[in-house]
């Protein structure tokens, strides 16, 4: 089983900008209402697709909301990723930080006001 999580928003040019420049997520494929990408290492998948296109059934057109939505990205080497996030100017809601429960790991928002926690994970304090 495969899973991928989509999100449906108008924002599919910054989305695509964001995911490409940031994360350095490729591109999958791609048409004028539908962009599905992969991480780096071609391990998981995110789509976005325009909303009240005509194409889709009614419980694949209302747009997200904006709340309630999260994503976690694992990387070997979280401090090397921050450092390189920062230098690009990205805006950090979460700096840097251990939690006794064994994360290292910080936080940014996309386009779309989807919280993405960037994380390594360590043995619990």
């Amino acid at each position: 089983m495969k899973l991928n999580a989509g999100i449906i928003t108008e924002k599919l040019t910054e989305t695509k900008e964001f995911y490409t420049k940031v994360l350095d997520f490729g591109v999958t494929f791609e048409n004028e209402f539908y962009l599905l990408m992969h991480t780096p290492n071609h391990q998981a998948e995110i789509s976005f697709l325009l909303p009240n296109h005509p194409t889709q059934k009614p419980i694949f057109q209302k747009p997200f909301a904006g709340n309630g939505v999260y994503l976690t990205i694992e990387v070997d080497d979280v401090d090397k990723v921050y450092t390189e996030i920062k230098k690009k100017g990205v805006k950090i809601e979460i700096d840097i930080r251990n939690e006794p429960w064994g994360d290292r790991h910080f936080a940014i928002v996309d386009p779309n006001g989807i919280g993405i926690d960037v994380v390594t994970y360590t043995k619990p304090e």
